[in-house]
């Protein structure tokens, strides 16, 4: 890679079981190094997104806070603008705002939301994007779209020091990697997932990401060193017997052993077999910021240990 990033590792957290100790739960996560603490956007059980990270950056001095991923869908791109530069205001602009289409159905079944295709659902999200960083400009703002309308509006509060937060879109498909190759500044690699909610587990090889990546690195053109690639990674496994944890998450994705050892969203085997796992990636496919699920707090902390910020 011709422009590789320094590695930071980000941490998705739910947050309902952490209600009562929030605030311990985010200076634990800053005190093993981690970049981001991060929120996805669900109806379920979780702590809504832009006041729990707002809680977690005022219990915090360098943690980074960030949605994982915010569905345009369930908020106008003038509020999401709005609640966004708020958070990086009180926070010293330390957020980032991870968006995404909208794809599990149930939600909005169950919120009455219409759930139109996915061409439509891209169209809104690309229209948000150009939105909310209008709305960040501090010039009166205006935008005509098919989804969306802006008229001669000034977006206040603004972001800390007149900075915009990075913005990040994560996909798995043709079209919304290209979409986020386009108008994102984070991109992070994901499996596909149906509608339904289900992964795809054969989309997690390595053969997949050179396949999406070579999508991003066409559809970005000359910004494409610009870009931080990150990764979400389903499961870690730090162990001596890599072959057998290899043989293990095998049989949980449907993968050969040697297809777990190369998988992008897969951490297996000993800290240093991790630790090379990880800098091999950064350096074939530009893979700098890695994103991991709750469980995989304690093992991964001597992994962030050894490479954050290197």
């Amino acid at each position: 890679m011709t422009n590789q990033h320094p590695f930071r590792f980000g941490l998705s957290l739910l947050g309902f079981d952490h209600g009562h100790d929030w605030p311990e739960t985010a200076r634990r996560i800053e005190d093993l190094g981690f970049a981001t603490l991060l929120v996805p956007d669900h109806f379920g059980d979780q702590l809504a997104p832009f006041p729990s990270l707002m809680a977690a950056a005022a219990a915090t001095r360098t943690l980074r806070v960030g949605t994982y991923l915010c569905a345009v869908d369930f908020r106008h791109p003038a509020m999401l603008a709005k609640e966004a530069a708020t958070v990086d205001l009180l926070s010293g602009g330390r957020f980032e705002l991870g968006l995404g289409a909208g794809w599990k159905k149930a939600e909005y079944d169950e919120t009455g939301l219409s759930f139109a295709s996915g061409p439509t659902r891209r169209a809104r999200l690309e229209e948000a994007v150009t939105i909310v960083r209008g709305l960040w400009s501090g010039a009166p703002f205006s935008f005509k779209g098919d989804h969306y309308a802006i008229d001669d509006l000034v977006g206040r509060p603004l972001p800390f020091d007149g900075l915009n937060p990075p913005i990040l879109i994560g996909g798995a498909g043709p079209a919304m990697l290209a979409l986020a190759a386009r108008v994102a500044d984070i991109i992070s690699i994901a499996p596909r997932t149906s509608d339904a909610g289900t992964r795809d587990d054969s989309d997690i090889t390595e053969s997949s990401l050179v396949s999406k990546l070579a999508i991003v690195h066409e559809a970005a053109g000359p910004r494409h060193d610009q870009l931080e690639l990150n990764a979400l990674v389903l499961a870690v496994r730090i162990t001596d017997d890599r072959d057998g944890a290899a043989l293990e998450l095998g049989r949980r994705y449907g993968l050969a052993p040697a297809e777990v050892l190369t998988s992008p969203h897969l951490l297996v085997g000993s800290i240093d077999q991790v630790v090379d796992s990880l800098v091999e990636r950064r350096e074939r496919f530009g893979l700098s910021y890695v994103t991991v699920a709750e469980p995989a707090l304690g093992d991964l902390g001597p992994i962030v240990a050894r490479l954050a910020g290197t």
